[in-house]
């Protein structure tokens, strides 16, 4: 056994010791009997070399690609200066990232809480609604994806990962989304807010129509409501706009990030609301806190990124790149259309609906034997994800596309010999 063999099978052993033995089962059967050493920009690369085109992006992590330098080098700079913040004077890297979220976030966005993750987003978003408006009562949409934590998990809409846990917060309920009928019956004065991403991600990259989330911001001020959109997994580019709201040209009352706010370096989340949403904090600046939220690591790597977005222009690319990627899977899809259903997206936040639900396994692992990282996505297995870094070069896109069409070619066989 060579020594890079025997550190894959001690790191499983420990998988299947001391963090979940079905977990290394599943990585198993998946043909993931590998270990992640390294990456850079697009590629990832396992303890044996061999290299594997990043389609999956982290879900949404690393939309700069892998250590990007400018976010490496700003990192390294605060961790030689002052890696933690005391929580007692002023931290600079945290004000500067604040007001940097200001400026680009869309209309009169201004004040912002930093925290660990989206799902810690999500959280302090539904405390703030219901400290600022007196009410109780959450609109979320079905097959939402907020988190996992028990008020993001109150909102998120997939009964597979709330039953284990009921009860949850009392005052939470879901109307389909995309249905503005059901938004009309469902919102009222006793409202607190309705929570919805502006493209459902784990729910399978489900784009709504355009006059969607316009008519759902109206009822919102119909009713003294506040809309909270999680950009937890949209925002910073990669929908072909810094925020994805953008393309529909609405504005919301809070706005949650994380994932690629940290420049796939470091983890943050942030919420941000509109200055008045924002006046039982500033009565009460202590009502809601983090030991380790907005860090100055932390907040030095997401300044980096925005500043690498804004630089490099990646929600442009985004949106050049995924209309590319786009008609070239749309162009599959007529190839194979007892296996591909649809193909749908924004930006390089693309979803392939499968027609049988069993298929995502077998795609999934022949793709990673080609050396392209896939997934499907949490609440839809049907649905294989694309969203790689925004920095994906369109000949990279070529090989995704080629080794998915042998690939698809392959489950083809496979059905017709059923």
């Amino acid at each position: 056994m060579t020594n890079e063999q025997k550190v894959v099978s001690d790191t499983i052993e420990k998988y299947e010791q001391y963090i979940n033995p079905a977990m290394a089962k599943l990585f198993r059967y998946m043909g993931l009997s590998t270990i992640e050493w390294e990456a850079q920009g697009n590629i990832i690369r396992d303890i044996d070399g061999k290299e594997y085109i990043d389609c999956l992006g982290g879900y949404g992590v690393f939309s700069l690609g892998h250590r990007h330098p400018k976010v490496v080098e700003a990192v390294k700079r605060q961790l030689d200066r002052m890696p933690l913040s005391s929580k007692v004077l002023f931290d600079k890297p945290m004000a500067d990232l604040a007001e940097l979220l200001a400026e680009i976030t869309p209309g009169d966005l201004q004040y912002s809480f930093f925290v660990n993750s989206g799902a810690e987003a999500v959280e302090g978003s539904l405390k703030l609604a219901r400290i600022h408006t007196g009410r109780a009562k959450v609109i979320a949409t079905c097959n939402s994806f907020h988190g996992k934590t028990l008020g993001a998990l109150s909102a998120t809409g997939r009964d597979m990962f709330r039953e284990p846990f009921q009860p949850l917060l009392a005052g939470f309920s879901h109307v389909p989304f995309g249905d503005i009928a059901a938004m009309h019956q469902t919102v009222d004065k006793e409202t607190a807010a309705v929570i919805v991403e502006p493209i459902q991600g784990e729910g399978g990259i489900i784009v709504p129509p355009d006059d969607y989330l316009p008519a759902v911001r109206e009822i919102c001020d119909k009713h003294g409501t506040l809309l909270i959109c999680d950009e937890v997994q949209t925002g910073l580019g990669r929908t072909g706009k810094m925020f994805a709201v953008e393309h529909y040209g609405i504005v919301p009352d809070i706005l949650t990030t994380a994932k690629a706010l940290g420049g796939g370096v470091m983890p943050i989340g942030a919420f941000t609301a509109k200055p008045h949403i924002w006046e039982k904090y500033i009565t009460s600046p202590f009502l809601h806190t983090s030991t380790f939220g907005g860090n100055p690591l932390a907040c030095a790597a997401a300044i980096a990124a925005i500043g690498v977005i804004r630089e490099e222009g990646l929600d442009m690319r985004a949106k050049d790149t995924g209309d590319y990627f786009i008609a070239k899977l749309v162009g599959l899809r007529q190839s194979f259309p007892e296996i591909i259903a649809e193909v749908r997206g924004k930006g390089l936040m693309i979803g392939i609906e499968l027609t049988k639900e069993g298929i995502g396994g077998l795609i999934m692992s022949e793709m990673i034997n080609k050396g392209i990282l896939i997934a499907y996505t949490l609440n839809n297995p049907k649905v294989i994800r694309i969203e790689p870094p925004l920095i994906i070069e369109k000949q990279q896109v070529d090989y995704v596309v080629n080794a998915l069409t042998e690939t698809m070619k392959k489950a083809q066989d496979m059905l017709e010999d059923l």
